[in-house]
């Protein structure tokens, strides 16, 4: 599940499971938009003789399911924390509010590095490794996928989420 890379929070099909479509078909346009550019930033149909519609098609599904594959991961990371004996207000912040306390942001933040460096090596070794041969030039849009699609809205403060969805 990968759809909070920009979209949302990948615990928020949690709290609403509706919003996996939508989600889904975010992440796609997205995921799509950002391997367009690199592809055309990176000259890549010229380097590997491909047409951006091959480049495309070979790639826009392993991107978008080794993404969701990785945001998952990170998820993992962040709900692991909660069975930790650490501080009520770390736990808090990693829950509801990563701004509120120091240590809370920096576990959302390795939540965001692990999800972004796996779906660097998946795209580097899976997705990419038959279709750009050169190691440099795969790792490039590689790198480009990571950064760029790295699920920050887990830096989004779920309070927001409890205050929008509450219609009383």
């Amino acid at each position: 599940m990968k759809a909070y890379n920009i979209i949302f929070p990948v615990w928020f099909l949690w709290l609403l499971p509706p919003v996996v479509l939508i989600a889904l078909t975010g992440n796609f346009i997205i995921d799509s938009l950002v391997i367009l550019i690199a592809f055309h930033i990176f000259k890549v149909t010229e380097l590997t003789h491909l047409s951006l519609k091959e480049l495309y098609t070979k790639s826009i599904l392993k991107v978008w399911g080794y993404g969701f594959l990785a945001d998952f991961i990170g998820v993992l990371l962040l709900i692991a924390v909660s069975f930790l004996p650490i501080p009520d207000p770390v736990i808090r912040a990693v829950s509801f509010n990563p701004f509120t306390n120091f240590w809370g942001f920096l576990i959302i933040l390795a939540g965001i590095g692990l999800a972004s460096f796996l779906i660097y090596l998946f795209n580097f070794h899976f997705t990419f490794q038959k279709i750009i041969e050169e190691k440099a030039l795969r790792g490039k849009v590689s790198l480009t996928l990571a950064i760029v699609t790295a699920p920050w809205t887990f830096l989004l403060p779920t309070q927001w989420y409890y205050q929008w969805f509450n219609w009383r």
